[in-house]
């Protein structure tokens, strides 16, 4: 073949065995490929167009590696939370819906098809373009950052558990800076040691606040849903990562600081910028 994308679909939809599938929109998108949405497309070659994509990651009956970027975000928003049920759900996206089927894949898939050779990528008869890989996350960097503020996310309350609000700096401490400039290490053997003027932390802040003036890409700042009235916050920007509860503390990433987890008090201004942060972010729909 050329490489076109009609070829590249072609040779897709011949037998492609679907092995799973992820969202790729302004409020949902695979964090590890960008710090926000427009970048995660230019990562796959892709317009940001504002309705978003659904990816379809499979293997042809020769067993290489496809992406199959379609426009029915709603059916891979269906199949997706059918698969998080524990339920089977047949993705079988419409001839009309593909936009693209691309060499590789853009995320690593830990599973295979059955009764096919093992994963790999096609070969340039197949498709001339170089074939999608993850990023690396052997080493730390900005995907690895990303891909832990996911992790807090996920599992906040298990981070949540670790910080001890004690190790914050009160007002009117020595140790207090004021504002929300009041963060703690990352708890090692129990304890912790207060960093209440770490430069990391009032850079991070200092670019959160500039969001809300000026609204940043599509897709830096995110809310999703968190238990009672809460929102669970995530804002990305050069070299940092942010994770935050609206009625709690946050958590902040560094690209210089490898595997550093900075926790954030609450302090009198935080749940301003929380709030402010909440207003300008993409939802999901």
């Amino acid at each position: 073949m050329a490489g076109t994308d009609e070829d590249a679909v072609a040779a897709a939809d011949d037998a492609l065995y679907v092995l799973t599938a992820v969202l790729l929109t302004p409020a949902k998108f695979p964090s590890v490929l960008g710090d926000d949405y427009p970048e995660a497309c230019a990562a796959l070659g892709l317009a940001p167009l504002a309705d978003g994509y659904g990816l379809v990651l499979g293997q042809d009956g020769e067993g290489a590696r496809w992406t199959v970027v379609i426009d029915d975000v709603s059916l891979v928003a269906v199949a997706i939370a059918s698969w998080d049920c524990g339920m089977e759900y047949e993705l079988s996206p419409d001839e009309r819906t593909v936009v693209a089927a691309l060499p590789g894949w853009p995320l690593a898939v830990a599973v295979a098809a059955p009764g096919v050779p093992a994963p790999h990528d096609p070969g340039p008869e197949a498709d001339d373009r170089p074939p999608l890989a993850p990023p690396d996350t052997s080493t730390w960097g900005p995907a690895q950052r990303r891909l832990g503020a996911d992790e807090i996310a996920l599992q906040w309350a298990m981070w949540r558990d670790q910080v001890d609000d004690s190790a914050f700096p009160t007002p009117g401490s020595p140790d207090a800076s004021g504002g929300t400039d009041e963060a703690a290490d990352r708890p090692e053997g129990g304890g912790e040691k207060a960093q209440p003027r770490h430069t990391g932390i009032r850079r991070v802040l200092a670019e959160a606040h500039t969001y809300v003036d000026s609204p940043p890409p599509l897709g830096r700042v995110r809310s999703s849903f968190a238990p009672g009235d809460a929102r669970t916050l995530r804002a990305d920007g050069p070299g940092w990562s942010l994770v935050a509860r609206t009625d709690d503390i946050a958590f902040v990433l560094l690209d210089e600081e490898p595997g550093e987890v900075l926790p954030v008090g609450r302090g009198p201004e935080l749940p301003g910028l929380l709030q402010a942060l909440d207003n300008i972010a993409v939802r999901p729909n």
